[in-house]
């Protein structure tokens, strides 16, 4: 069992997010060094805030931010943005990521004229990506060679939501 809160605690979500970083390189677009100095992801606001799952002792089993883009550009405002998804290694495969993409996207179905959730995913990860579709994200493009780590490339993948037809 776990329960599903809004987080803006800076150093314990980094420690936890750093510790996924370490333990799964090759399934984010971002390393260690990138995050050791930024700031924590989102505002704490409706349109940008960070989800956090814990179970019933209070272990962070994993995380999710959102953001609406286009925070200054009116013409891209009717997009969010779904990103720095993690679940610890431990809590994989018991719905932790699920329930945590179906929070965003309640919140954001919540938001006034957003119509699309976007993300984007490593293209090698595959529980990740048939979790997506699972929700109902569609793939709508592949940026070949978009990630090198040790001299490897890696396609990244772009998915949407879309949450209401006009």
């Amino acid at each position: 069992m776990f329960v599903i809160t809004e987080i803006n605690k800076a150093q314990a979500y980094k420690a936890f997010l750093l510790a996924g970083l370490n333990d799964h390189p090759d399934l984010f677009r971002l390393t260690v060094a990138d995050e050791q100095d930024a700031p924590f992801p989102t505002s704490g606001t409706a349109d940008s805030f960070t989800l956090m799952a814990a179970d019933e002792a209070g272990n962070w089993l994993g995380v999710v931010s959102f953001e609406r883009e286009g925070r200054n550009r009116q013409k891209l405002r009717h997009k969010g943005l779904l990103f720095r998804m993690y679940v610890a290694k431990a809590a994989a495969g018991q719905g932790v990521g699920r329930a945590l993409i179906e929070a965003v996207i309640g919140r954001a179905r919540l938001l006034p004229d957003l119509k699309q959730i976007n993300l984007t995913v490593v293209g090698h990860n595959t529980r990740a990506l048939h979790l997506y579709e699972s929700i109902g994200f569609m793939r709508y493009g592949t940026e070949p060679n978009a990630l090198k780590m040790n001299g490897i490339y890696t396609d990244e993948v772009f998915y949407q939501l879309i949450l209401e037809k006009d």
